[in-house]
């Protein structure tokens, strides 16, 4: 069933999409959440996570949220709904949303060249034809051909980048980069290939990859919390630290870290309510889904889902969003892992829900360390589609 649509609140011309927490709940819901919750805090006390976030919303409410932990242990600030969190490649999903806003405009399609508007790319080795055959659309569904890592050599010197920090440095690495399967042909999930998209937005509208998307996509939806990187000093006080978890105990990575020119395919910062809007925006309500400034038409966005090639075997890639299949249903949504961050989005258009998940805390790079995300992301799931998705059923 769908949920009656409860009033917005007008403050001068903005509308507020949040609604207070516990919204219209179906029957059912109470006791489902309860044990949700119970799993939440079960799996990241287990798994040693220092702090964490969970909401569950509709496309006009967020019917709960729920906290563990510490944002940061060392000042003994607890998580809260203004703890501001780094969403990695979460980021990817505003990018592909300003690509089909400069599609829907006429500035491009998704099947031009990539080499039309990155034109150093014509250094990279192309074994299975030439470089001019690889697309924008193949970019935004990971099937280029381009390898994964930004940066592909390891190390342990301190002069040695977390990402790389300039866009000369991914051009001398091009004609030491070689595409690695036909393009087009599968999935192979790839930071560069979006990167390389932060820049056909660059050149096309003339502004920094962070200063467009916060003047097309944030500020429309009200995100006004949300940033790319180093903090602002006005909001360090909600700034969650970030934690390296082995064998149980914790070290602080530190309050910020910059991605350098690798933005686009990471670099976002917010706190809960920002992307409790975007998630509602997705869902086709609140600022920017209606009214006078529209973010991305809902056709538009429905073609992002449109499955494109399969992804292990309950899913599959679009246009840089991932589709989930469970229990029957269908969901939408990313992940983001970078640092010590660890999060996931998924929404269920049909019904108009979403969930939001997010922690501060991960094991090292390499080696034995605890928390183990896949356990903590299975159960979650497993949980929320089997038990709480389905009260909302249409």
């Amino acid at each position: 069933m769908r949920l009656p649509q409860r009033p917005l609140f007008v403050i001068g011309s903005l509308c507020l999409a949040i609604a207070p927490v516990a919204g219209q709940r179906p029957a059912g819901f109470e006791p489902a959440w309860a044990e949700v919750r119970t799993t939440f805090h079960d799996l990241l006390g287990r798994e040693g996570v220092v702090g964490g976030s969970l909401v569950f919303l509709t496309a006009d409410s967020v019917l709960s949220r729920e906290f563990h932990g510490d944002a940061d242990v060392a000042e003994h600030r607890k998580v809260d709904a203004n703890t501001i969190y780094h969403w990695a490649s979460i980021t990817k999903t505003l990018t592909g949303i300003a690509i089909m806003q400069l599609r829907d405009r006429g500035l491009l399609s998704l099947d031009d060249p990539i080499v039309r508007y990155v034109p150093e790319l014509m250094a990279v080795h192309n074994p299975f034809g030439k470089m001019e055959a690889i697309t924008i659309r193949q970019l935004m569904s990971h099937s280029s051909g381009f390898r994964n890592p930004t940066w592909p050599w390891g190390g342990d010197k301190p002069w040695q980048p977390f990402e790389p920090h300039e866009w000369s440095q991914l051009v001398a690495m091009m004609p030491y980069t070689e595409i690695l399967f036909p393009p087009g042909s599968k999935f192979s999930y790839s930071n560069p290939g979006i990167i390389f998209l932060g820049r056909v937005i660059e050149k096309l509208t003339g502004d920094d990859f962070e200063v467009y998307i916060d003047k097309n996509i944030l500020k429309p939806l009200g995100m006004y919390k949300s940033y790319f990187d180093v903090t602002p000093y006005h909001l360090l006080s909600d700034r969650s630290n970030n934690y390296t978890v082995v064998d149980g105990k914790a070290v602080a990575n530190g309050l910020d870290f910059d991605t350098g020119i690798t933005v686009s395919n990471g670099g976002l910062n917010a706190p809960l309510p920002d992307m409790e809007r975007y998630l509602q925006f997705l869902l086709g309500n609140g600022p920017g889904a209606k009214g006078p400034i529209v973010v991305l038409k809902r056709s538009s966005l429905e073609e992002m889902w449109r499955p494109v090639l399969p992804v292990g075997e309950e899913g599959s890639i679009g246009l840089i969003f991932f589709t989930l299949k469970r229990d029957g249903r269908r969901f939408f949504g990313h992940t983001g892992s970078q640092r010590g961050f660890r999060s996931f989005f998924y929404i269920h258009p049909e019904s108009r829900t979403g969930v939001i998940a997010v922690f501060n805390s991960a094991p090292p790079d390499e080696g034995p360390g605890h928390p183990d995300f896949g356990v903590i992301f299975d159960g979650l799931l497993k949980q929320l589609t089997a038990t709480v998705f389905p009260l909302f059923a249409p």
